[in-house]
């Protein structure tokens, strides 16, 4: 598949996704709309203008990954994954049911285009950066992308990782926070305040790079200056609305972890027209 470079058929890719992830939780009556909706518009450019994969062959050695650390998100990666042709779209119905390959976490075993099973929060930098330092050791030019939530960088793994990332210069490494202010029980500066977040990942050694991530235009230049960016590994916060897209969903924390009802998946839908 050509890689999409016009910012209009972006736009329009990342407003299909966001109807794969409406329908995902819709049909399973559970799933995580909010963040999914978040980060949706830096998936989009990952996997259709960024990432250099190929969904004929989704173990390619020299293949880019992505690592979801935020697993609960699934239904915006399986929508990415349907929409760029490693499967059906027609399985996404099939999100959380019994047997089904779709799961409410990534299983890499189950599900083709999954890098890496996530789910337990916190753990997804570290098995980016295993996944970075092999590149490196391995000679091969392939870059890493882990996607975090700024709820979940609250776990203390994730700054024993960033340690790592810059001890070992993982310049093929890119992390990428969905800054949406809110987590399962409210506002993140209220739980437990991550701020100054751009001084802390500088001062753990990361270019950091400031967007808003739900703009196509910069999503891009922030990627293809982290990709320029060498003998550090680059952090690009993502300033997000949660539940980006659809009118109701749009900065509310309840929209965290539920599904919605008939008549509001029909306004959903609608909004994303």
């Amino acid at each position: 598949m050509n890689k999409i470079t016009d910012i209009s058929e972006l736009e329009k890719k990342a407003k299909e996704i966001r109807r794969g992830i409406i329908e995902e939780v819709y049909s399973a009556k559970s799933g995580h709309p909010g963040g999914s909706l978040s980060i949706a518009d830096v998936m989009t450019v990952l996997y259709f203008n960024e990432m250099n994969i190929d969904e004929t062959n989704p173990k390619w050695e020299d293949r880019d990954r992505l690592v979801l650390s935020k697993g609960h998100c699934s239904p915006v990666l399986y929508s990415c994954l349907a929409e760029r042709g490693f499967f059906d779209k027609e399985n996404l119905k099939n999100f959380r049911k019994i047997d089904s390959n779709l799961q409410g976490h990534p299983d890499m075993n189950k599900v083709p285009g999954v890098d890496m099973t996530s789910g337990s929060l916190g753990q997804g930098l570290s098995v980016a950066n295993g996944m970075a330092i092999a590149g490196k050791l391995d000679n091969k030019n392939y870059r890493v992308y882990a996607i975090l939530g700024d709820g979940e960088i609250e776990e203390g793994q994730i700054w024993e990782a960033a340690m790592a990332s810059s001890k070992y210069k993982l310049d093929n490494l890119c992390v990428i926070i969905d800054k949406n202010n809110l987590q399962i029980d409210g506002k993140t500066e209220d739980i437990m305040s991550s701020a100054p977040l751009d001084e802390k990942f500088k001062s753990f050694g990361f270019d950091v790079i400031e967007i808003d991530g739900n703009n196509i235009l910069e999503i891009m230049k922030a990627l293809a200056k982290a990709k320029i960016t060498k003998n550090k590994p680059t952090c690009i916060i993502a300033r997000t609305t949660k539940g980006k897209g659809v009118s109701f969903m749009e900065d509310k924390a309840e929209w965290h972890g539920k599904a919605p009802n008939e008549e509001q998946y029909n306004q959903a839908i609608e909004d994303l027209k």
